[in-house]
């Protein structure tokens, strides 16, 4: 008696040949969503510290706007602790109080690179300069060495600040804020 050949089913070669190209797909596809999900964690903080740097110019924009006069490299102001940190811009305040911005040397290892300091009085809950006691902190770290903030005046009432920071390997970030600075005169 004679039984007839099976034809339904697969061979193990067949089975072999499936396992091992659905194991390329999908290795393939894991590696393509790794790469994308890198590529979208450093897009994500791209974007956040470009942000954070945007929030620091306007931060010194605003203050421009308030200062009764404007000073870059100036001398030390009362209760600032710069250590070493060379002074970018000052502001005079309508209280009598002095704002200072500088460059420098991070004062804590938990900062990277070079870093801006704003060095005066702190705003209070409604937003308003307070007229206590000057407070000195760090706004944006991981400037470019030497150059991370450029202070510029292009013409007569303007103020341009280049901010130039390296948020990455390899990943510079430059970010430029030009603002009307009316009161630019020495410091009385």
């Amino acid at each position: 008696m004679k039984r007839p050949r099976q034809t339904a089913g697969f061979t193990l070669v067949e089975l072999l040949i499936a396992l091992l190209l659905g194991a390329v797909l999908g290795g393939t596809l894991l590696q393509m969503l790794v790469v994308d999900s890198r590529a979208s964690q450093r897009l994500g903080r791209l974007l956040q510290e470009r942000q954070l740097g945007e929030r620091a110019l306007e931060l010194v924009r605003q203050e421009l706007r308030l200062a009764r006069w404007v000073e870059g490299r100036a001398a030390l102001a009362p209760g600032c602790s710069l250590a070493g940190r060379p002074v970018v811009l000052q502001l005079g305040t309508a209280a009598g109080g002095v704002i200072t911005y500088s460059v420098g040397a991070a004062p804590a290892p938990i900062w990277r690179g070079q870093v801006l300091m704003r060095c005066g009085p702190a705003y209070d809950l409604t937003g308003v300069l307070s007229e206590g006691a000057v407070q000195n902190r760090v706004l944006l770290d991981a400037l470019v060495e030497q150059q991370g903030l450029r202070l510029e005046r292009p013409a007569a009432g303007l103020l341009a600040l280049r901010l130039e920071r390296l948020v990455g390997p390899a990943l510079p970030l430059r970010q430029e804020l030009q603002t009307e600075a009316p009161f630019i005169a020495a410091a009385p």
